[in-house]
């Protein structure tokens, strides 16, 4: 899958998906919201700043690495 493929998110859209796959508000500090899923023991940084969009790079870092699926199943979560 490449990054050209995700569309361009604010961070409250990211977050929101990221809470219908388990995650929960753990904390924040400044504009870096920290989330953590009690199932999966996973832990994923967002940053939070007004009026802009979460990067791709980031976005696509955040999917693969710190939730651990692929940018296709993210995609299917953000259409539900």
């Amino acid at each position: 899958m490449t990054i050209k493929k995700l569309p361009s998110l604010k961070s409250r859209e990211v977050i929101s998906a990221l809470e219908k796959l388990g995650f929960q508000k753990d904390r924040q500090k400044g504009s870096h919201l920290i989330m953590y899923n009690n199932f999966t023991k996973r832990r994923t940084t967002v940053p939070i700043h007004k009026g802009k969009d979460v990067k791709k790079s980031l976005l696509k870092g955040i999917i693969e690495e710190d939730v651990g699926i692929t940018i296709d199943e993210f995609l299917k979560i953000l259409r539900k």
